[in-house]
């Protein structure tokens, strides 16, 4: 078995791989170091929890995370708070930063004596219509390698060796949601006890806490901007400004860590099996940042993925391969559908006219004034409605 990247996808499914008896190689285009290090959402939900518990691969997750159940909303009305860990189905998050769950899942991977190359580049996955694909890459001193293998699972991105190699059928569904962030890592203590979504006419920002020393924060963004544009003075006193810091309370500052760039685009592959090769995390599909989807998707994807696979070459049995695509893109789609109603909620629609084009003048402005209704439509029944609060909890939490 040829796993493609080691993120939590590729690593979740070559740990359970392992636990079946099943042979298996991931191929890594970066370094150890940089995977183990780069950083990304935090927060896990419960679902995400109990697979890694299932396997026994929680321990980092309990010894290290945390719970965490409410989220504030700001607006020019004032704030209001949701104890989403009380509603729905009365589930909470973990915060637990994907680095250290990465860092987990590859020490497990190693210790069951995996086997993983590094500074290896996957280029192209080749006779996926047949019984034995194989994947050629380039090794960390250049030399061309060929690797053999009864199945192919692309987990190595949107980028990756996997996506290229579609045949032409291959159906992929883009959608951007025309919204830029400005993504900082700071070195502050978190300024609330909750995540924070302000809604500010200048434009969303958001809080989210990551550990007692280290706050991800966020800003709405003029695309095409460069990320260093402003100086950490002015981007914390924009924070403070749409954060309304002069109602609520100061924000805690410190050195900027990181700064980053997300267009909040989305995409969806069809099907996500062809043939000997399968996908699986943000392969598979990509969602906005809005809603924290894509980790949990991506463990979810590499479980049902990893039965699957164990049942085919255990056992002969190769039902769950033959419904992996259908059953995967159901969760998918779900999310999808979630996270756009969060980039809606917390966005004013971009230089929209009141029929969802782009337009000019009076239309244009038109559109933006129907948008900004809509979205305070949404905040107040999010505010008073407990029928939507507890819509909004199972789906927030849920994968």
């Amino acid at each position: 078995m040829v796993v493609l990247g080691a993120g939590p996808a590729g690593l979740l499914l070559g740990n359970l791989l392992l636990a079946a008896g099943i042979d298996c190689v991931i191929l890594e285009r970066a370094s150890r170091s940089h995977v183990e290090n780069r950083a990304r959402a935090g927060f896990l939900a419960p679902n995400t929890a109990r697979i890694l518990e299932r396997h026994g691969l929680a321990d980092g997750l309990h010894r290290y995370g945390h719970r965490h159940g409410t989220c504030e909303f700001r607006t020019r009305e004032g704030r209001f708070r949701l104890d989403y860990g009380l509603l729905g189905q009365g589930e909470q998050h973990y915060v637990y930063p994907q680095q250290n769950l990465v860092t987990d899942l590859l020490r497990h991977y190693l210790d069951l004596g995996g086997r993983i190359r590094f500074d290896t580049e996957a280029l192209a996955v080749h006779d996926a219509d047949g019984t034995r694909p194989s994947v050629t890459a380039r090794e960390p001193d250049g030399r061309p390698t060929r690797w053999t293998a009864r199945y192919v699972a692309g987990c190595d991105g949107r980028h990756g060796a996997a996506r290229r190699s579609l045949p032409p059928d291959a159906v992929r569904h883009h959608h951007d949601h025309g919204v830029t962030w400005l993504g900082l890592l700071a070195e502050a203590p978190p300024s609330l006890d909750a995540v924070g979504y302000a809604l500010h006419e200048r434009g969303f920002a958001g809080h989210m806490a990551r550990t007692p020393e280290v706050t991800r924060y966020y800003l709405q963004w003029r695309r095409g901007t460069a990320a260093d544009a402003w100086s950490e003075q002015r981007v914390w006193d924009e924070l403070d400004v749409r954060m309304r810091a002069e109602d609520h309370g100061p924000l805690h500052r410190g050195p900027l860590l990181e700064r980053g760039l997300f267009d909040l685009t989305c995409e969806v592959i069809e099907p996500l099996r062809h043939g000997s090769l399968l996908l699986a995390g943000d392969a598979a599909s990509l969602l906005a940042p809005a809603a924290a989807k894509g980790a949990n998707l991506a463990v979810l994807e590499a479980e049902m993925l990893a039965t699957a696979l164990t049942d085919a070459l255990t056992r002969g049995d190769t039902t769950g391969l033959g419904t992996y695509s259908d059953r995967c893109l159901a969760h998918i789609w779900r999310a999808q559908e979630f996270t756009g109603w969060m980039t809606r909620l917390l966005h004013a629609a971009p230089d929209a006219d009141a029929n969802g084009g782009h337009g000019t003048g009076a239309d244009a402005l038109a559109g933006s004034f129907f948008q900004a209704g809509l979205r305070r439509s949404r905040i107040a029944s999010l505010r008073t409605s407990r029928i939507h609060q507890d819509w909004f909890a199972e789906n927030y939490v849920g994968v």
